[in-house]
């Protein structure tokens, strides 16, 4: 999946260099932002299919080694961009767009069954406004990393996928270095910025209560879909209407 990734990504940034990207009747560029146990090639039919309408689209590879160092990797992409800026976080990614969104290029967020913490919230402090999920079963320690389980890419990650879909998933997830789940948001930038929420309802990961309260709190345009947690797999083009949906308000 990277090696789909990369491509898509190199494509975008040449399109983004070559066309000058600039003023307000541009329109904006999108970028993606993975979650944890993924990478960025999971947008790639969201990123084909912006791409054909002329978008300028960018998915950004984290490495989940800290905050600091994702926000730092979104900026990279948003620094390239000379116009305005749609950001699209899933999951962990709704960490990172929370505070890279503050830079000024940003004109809108878009969650995806994602966190959007207030300053101060960590994934484990903002995650005790709900109930817990079985996620903690499947997540397995290696070398200060954690990955998740085969059997929990079938169970709470990617239910709703074919096996062939979540053995891909299994095989080229993206782990975390243990600390993240302990890092603390600065100064959200849901605050000052219009946000979109997608909240999973039949979510195994990222419990779909928790995903509504955080909704709620940052007064976010919602929608709700019958999905698990990698949504933009399984509802593609329900994913896809809300992050259009987002560059094409009046901002």
């Amino acid at each position: 999946m990277k090696t789909v990734h990369t491509l898509l990504l190199l494509s975008s940034m040449f399109a983004i260099e070559a066309s000058g990207q600039s003023g307000d009747g541009e329109k904006p560029t999108i970028i993606f932002v993975h979650g944890i146990w993924a990478d960025g090639s999971c947008f790639s039919h969201q990123i084909e299919q912006l791409q054909a309408k002329g978008y300028h689209v960018m998915s950004v590879q984290n490495g989940v080694t800290g905050l600091a160092d994702d926000v730092a990797e979104t900026q990279k992409a948003i620094d390239l961009v000379k116009g305005k800026v749609i950001l699209v976080g899933h999951s962990w990614g709704g960490m990172v767009i929370t505070q890279a969104g503050n830079d000024p290029k940003v004109v809108g967020l878009v969650y995806l069954a994602a966190y959007g913490p207030e300053k101060g919230e960590s994934v484990l402090t903002v995650s005790a406004n709900a109930p817990q999920t079985e996620l903690s079963k499947y997540l397995v320690p290696s070398g200060g990393s954690v990955f998740m389980s085969e059997e929990g890419v079938k169970k709470v990650f990617a239910d709703d996928q074919s096996p062939q879909k979540q053995a891909l998933l299994y095989a080229t997830q993206v782990p975390a270095a243990h600390t993240v789940f302990d890092d603390k948001g600065g100064e959200p930038a849901w605050k000052t910025k219009p946000s979109w929420f997608i909240v999973a309802k039949n979510d195994k990961t990222i419990h779909p209560d928790l995903e509504r309260f955080m909704a709620k709190r940052m007064n976010a345009k919602t929608l709700e879909i019958a999905s698990a947690h990698v949504m933009m797999l399984s509802h593609p083009m329900e994913v896809l209407k809300v992050i259009e949906e987002a560059a094409t308000h009046k901002y």
